[in-house]
């Protein structure tokens, strides 16, 4: 069943009902300000830190689930609603919601009235523009009130969700004219303040919770709505929020805009005006910037042209409107949600329990660092400042204070690689080496601080160098799958198997038997970027020694990584394996398949065939591939959090969308074109917008699981937005399957296609020039290439040439 339909011109998802299966949710905002909005106009504000700057309040695992926003109630009459029907919910005489890049516009009508909210974060600008847009549609004279409402969170989210013997004592309001301000807690160590403003004169307002809902009341029936009258209350402690009232005229066919606008303010030392009142004067002036429908109109406009600049980078046209759609529009706009919210903030992620993730961010980067490869750069070098001397790294930091998060530490021995890979990533689209020689601080020290091309190094020989048993990678607290736990062995509810230390190890905090043959498979895949770039800076001893010691690696994983017919997954803390035929339940796992295949190992013996025949004959099922099988079905004190779960949900057996794309990238590397497109096509979802009513999350972006087959609900999805998965399909579809590589000499063109397709067009920008490819199948091959020629001459290879910036070239490759 569909809730909508795709805008591919206006690069819009349109939902024509408010029933949607789960909040479809948007974000607004680029750069530090951003908000999450929903279909129906839920969702929550903050500033850089979802936890630390949270400036709306949003009660998560609520029933119902999505209750609390920024809401607009229309009195009319007798009759309350609201243009996004929630949380009112009176049935609409229209209703529409369009989701677009960076604004969402929600438009409901009732009675003869129609109210259109466009909501966005212009560029460079801290704060929610939201254009309401009355209009009469009677015939007659209507007249009506308007009630706007939001309310403020005290700032620490988790602070706001605990500490209420605190928290219903601090809170404090100003109101100046038609503009609210939220000052709880400035006068004392905080510079910052928001508020809610409107460019219209108000018949009333409130800033009182208790006052505006009722004690007994929700927000789909607040008192002072229901009476048509605001209390003009002062909140004084207790839970401030903020809320106007207009009065509406309208004449037979008229229509009024109104800008609402929902800001916030730092002031640094510059907290007071001379006479001891708070300093507004940034305030001041984003409300001139804001304060007309022109000036709003102006910023969208902006808005939607840098988004169209970023979507021109990568463009392709097949035959397919639904691959064209997830490539060109809504798989690259994830990606760079996915790069600004990493985990933290989400309809799934709370803000509160999760930072910046460092292997999150790091394989984020892969996804959008063809579009804002400047921020790229900024991120990498965040991201290497919180590692760690020995080369461990923080598995998290604060956005706000870019510093590691100790509640989470470290010891994920996964990590370290993740950083050398996006730092290869970055160099191949940019060809901007200088990054290796920034000196970047170790743990935020700038005395420890030591070159980038060190910091790599570090992360190198951290994995090489904590091996088990059998020369393969500790496992540590966690290889990329946070849920099994090789070190945890807790018996204790609740205990956390990321950050408990069994007492068994003592100061290592980790076992030195348990192994990871996925790090090791990584390391046969992301070991030779280190190895290259060591090269270009002339290290040519550290080189030939890394190189040595990857080779070392590959063999004992293929000597002791080896099941039969797939890689095992690990072996555990007692030296048993891990995702073997040996093992009673969860006999083979999915990710270390994929990058044993694309790291080349077995690729002389035709065991990457086999283990990919494995994975399909194993894990495969109608809604992609599940992480394990057999699904555990009781708890294994060896494993950790992996067997916590029921069969088919999360990690156990789960259909875990992000390594999904590592068989995708498999299956192209080895030329089985139709393979990987059969396996990308069933977890895309603009592919599975019929099934929403089973899928349940928004069918415009990719969600982290899906259930199993062994689930009671399988194909469900859960966690949408946040997740590695946007920009492993990225790489997977436009490097693996459309085969536009990004390479240290250029960029390589190699596709690997269903056999079906006669070709397809793609237009790549990349360092500074335009490049239009026409890619010829006239022999229905999956992978291949014949010939390639550049501005009508023919080159050698297919490596195109980096020329001058700013120049354009036709590209035409024969596959054969």
């Amino acid at each position: 069943m569909k809730f909508g339909f795709f805008d591919d011109a206006g690069k819009e998802y349109v939902i024509t009902n408010p029933r949607t299966p789960y909040p479809w949710i948007n974000y607004l905002g680029t750069q530090e300000f951003f908000s999450l909005i929903s279909n129906t106009a839920g969702g929550y504000h903050f500033f850089k830190d979802a936890r630390l700057r949270r400036i709306t309040r949003y009660r998560y695992n609520n029933v119902p689930v999505d209750m609390g926003g920024r809401y607009f109630y229309i009195k009319d009459g007798d009759t309350i609603w609201s243009p996004g029907w929630s949380p009112v919910k009176t049935e609409l005489d229209s209703y529409s919601c369009r989701h677009g890049m960076g604004y969402t516009v929600i438009k409901g009508a009732k009675n003869g009235v129609e109210a259109e909210v466009t909501f966005f974060v212009p560029q460079n600008f801290n704060g929610e523009v939201q254009k309401v847009v009355l209009k009469n549609t009677s015939g007659s004279k209507k007249s009506f009130k308007l009630f706007s409402f939001i309310e403020w969170c005290l700032w620490n989210a988790q602070d706001d969700s605990t500490n209420f013997q605190r928290n219903f004592n601090t809170g404090e309001v100003e109101i100046e004219g038609s503009t609210i301000y939220h000052k709880t807690e400035y006068k004392e160590r905080r510079d910052h303040f928001a508020f809610y403003t409107v460019n219209a004169d108000i018949c009333g307002f409130d800033t009182d919770r208790e006052s505006f809902v009722g004690l007994y009341n929700g927000f789909e029936n607040p008192q002072a709505v229901l009476a048509g009258k605001s209390n003009n209350s002062v909140a004084d402690g207790w839970s401030p929020v903020a809320s106007h009232c207009l009065d509406i005229t309208l004449e037979a066919g008229e229509e009024k805009t109104l800008v609402f606008l929902l800001g916030y303010v730092e002031n640094g030392e510059n907290k007071w005006n001379a006479d001891g009142s708070m300093n507004k004067s940034k305030a001041y002036e984003m409300i001139e910037a804001m304060n007309t429908a022109e000036k709003a109109d102006k910023a969208l406009a902006e808005l939607k042209a840098y988004w169209n600049d970023l979507l021109s980078q990568y463009h392709v046209e097949t035959s397919d409107e639904k691959l064209n759609r997830m490539v060109n529009i809504w798989n690259q706009y994830q990606c760079m949600v996915t790069f600004n919210m990493s985990r933290s903030a989400s309809y799934f992620e709370s803000g509160i329990g999760r930072g910046m993730g460092f292997r999150d961010s790091n394989q984020d980067l892969l996804g959008f660092v063809h579009q804002i490869p400047e921020r790229a750069r900024e991120r990498i070098l965040d991201l290497a400042a919180t590692q760690l001397e020995d080369g461990g790294c923080y598995h998290q930091y604060q956005p706000l204070t870019k510093k590691g998060n100790n509640e989470i530490g470290g010891d994920f021995s996964d990590d370290p690689l993740w950083m050398i890979l996006s730092t290869a990533q970055y160099i191949k689209e940019t060809g901007d080496y200088s990054i290796l020689d920034e000196m970047v601080p170790y743990d935020n020290d700038e005395s420890k601080a030591q070159t980038m091309m060190h910091h790599l190094k570090q992360s190198f020989w951290h994995v090489a160098k904590f091996i088990g048993p059998h020369g393969l990678p500790l496992a540590m607290r966690a290889d990329w799958n946070d849920c099994l736990n090789l070190s945890c062995h807790s018996d204790v509810p609740g205990e956390s198997f990321q950050t408990y230390t069994s007492p068994k190890y003592g100061e290592d905090k980790f076992s030195r038997t348990a192994e990871s043959v996925m790090v090791a498979a990584m390391m046969s895949y992301i070991g030779p970027e280190y190895v290259a770039l060591c090269r270009y800076k002339g290290l040519d001893d550290e080189a030939a020694k890394a190189q040595s010691e990857i080779e070392i690696m590959n063999r004992n994983t293929m000597e002791f990584g080896w099941d039969g017919e797939w890689f095992l997954r690990a072996y555990d803390d007692f030296g048993n394996k891990v995702g073997s035929h040996e093992c009673e339940e969860g006999k083979i796992f999915i990710e270390p398949q994929g990058f044993a295949v694309m790291g080349g190992l077995g690729r002389d013996s035709g065991k990457d065939i086999l283990t990919l025949n494995s994975v399909k004959k194993y894990l495969d099922s109608k809604y992609g591939l599940v992480l394990n099988n057999p699904a555990f079905t009781r708890y294994y004190k060896e494993y950790g959090e992996i067997s916590t779960y029921p069969a088919g949900y999360k990690e156990n057996a789960g259909i875990f969308c992000h390594n999904n794309a590592w068989i995708i990238c498999a299956e192209a590397a080895i030329g089985r074109g139709d393979q990987a497109f059969e396996y990308y096509s069933k977890i895309a979802p603009a592919y599975l917008e019929d099934i929403s009513d089973l899928h349940r999350t928004e069918p415009y972006v990719y969600a982290q699981m899906i259930a199993g087959k062994d689930a009671g609900r399988h194909g469900e999805a859960k966690n949408s937005w946040l997740t590695g998965t946007a920009a492993w399909n990225f790489v997977a579809i436009s490097q693996f399957i459309l085969g536009c590589i990004p390479d240290y000499d250029g960029l390589k063109i190699d596709p690997s296609i269903p056999e079906s397709w006669d070709g397809f067009k793609l237009v790549r920008k990349y360092r500074g020039n335009t490049y239009s490819i026409t890619v010829k199948n006239p022999d229905h091959i999956s992978k291949g290439i014949r010939s390639v020629t550049v501005d009508g001459v023919k080159i050698n290879g297919n490596i195109l040439p980096v020329f001058e910036k700013g120049t354009a070239h036709e590209v035409e490759v024969i596959m054969g």
